[in-house]
């Protein structure tokens, strides 16, 4: 887990931005290694309001937009490595195309749960059940 107040201050150094935005550019600077929560991002956005770093500056609809006080800029400035840097400068490459490559398969499967036939979703359903027992197969050799 990454330190969620440095990497809201971080990103904020750039230009104001909402918490769901936040979230997606962590996720994608840490290669997907990281995606904080909901439960955390909007917390620690409250808190650092609550401190004076930061300040509602806009809204669009629901969202509410965040930028940096004076106040804020100075903490940022302090921070040496952002959180996603250390996250993702420490991962397996393998590891990370691996994260990508299901990401990818997630979708897909969930598309075809709305638009492939019942045919369709039979032949996915062995192909996933072939891979599975085929990622086992590899795990099991020495």
């Amino acid at each position: 887990r990454g330190d969620v107040r440095a990497a809201i201050l971080t990103l904020l150094t750039e230009r104001p931005m909402h918490g769901y935005e936040m979230t997606q550019e962590i996720s994608a600077r840490s290669n997907g290694l990281w995606k904080p929560s909901p439960g955390s991002v909007y917390p620690t956005l409250q808190l650092l309001v609550d401190e004076g770093l930061i300040t509602p500056v806009e809204s669009e609809g629901s969202k509410k937009t965040f930028g940096l006080t004076d106040e804020g800029r100075d903490a940022a400035g302090k921070i040496e490595t952002p959180p996603w840097e250390e996250i993702a400068g420490d991962a397996d490459p393998n590891a990370v195309n691996l994260r990508a490559a299901l990401g990818q398969l997630f979708g897909a499967v969930g598309q075809s749960t709305h638009a492939a036939t019942s045919d369709q979703q039979r032949r996915i359903l062995d192909i996933i059940n072939t891979a599975r027992r085929d990622i086992y197969q590899i795990l099991g050799e020495e």
